[in-house]
């Protein structure tokens, strides 16, 4: 059990918890070091983490390849500042004094690496500015 970090907690929720959150996760990860606890899960999780999504992290220089998908919990939204869905629609559970966002990114199941490079690219720029918002 790691010690939650000091500062906000981050929820990212796909259907899969194999692509979009994955990348998002592990983005946030990577930039926020431990100012943020970050947690992501799926509603219908895959059994493994896309390869296509594993390769393209690769090229940004962060190793995912360990990652595996988790089921997404009541108990997982409850203990986070900031939830954000990427395309899970009405599957997450909603509870007051959370902050609900949610980012239409196209979805990399089946895509090839090159396919996955320009939604990795857009999850990278819209985690630089969730970072933004949460140093105030």
């Amino acid at each position: 059990m790691s010690t939650p970090a000091p500062g906000p907690s981050v929820l990212f929720v796909c259907v899969h918890n194999a692509g979009r959150s994955q990348m998002a996760a592990a983005f946030l990860t990577h930039l926020a070091g431990d100012k943020v606890e970050v947690r992501s899960a799926g509603s219908a999780p895959a059994d493994t983490v896309n390869p296509a999504v594993v390769e393209a992290m690769k090229e940004a220089g962060i190793d995912i390849s360990a990652e595996t998908p988790k089921v997404l919990t009541v108990e997982a939204v409850q203990a986070s500042d900031v939830v954000i869905t990427m395309g899970c629609g009405d599957t997450c559970p909603v509870f007051p004094g959370k902050r609900y966002l949610d980012w239409q990114l196209d979805d990399p199941a089946g895509q090839g690496v090159a396919s996955v490079r320009p939604i990795r690219d857009e999850i990278e720029r819209r985690i630089r500015g969730l970072l933004r918002e949460l140093d105030g």
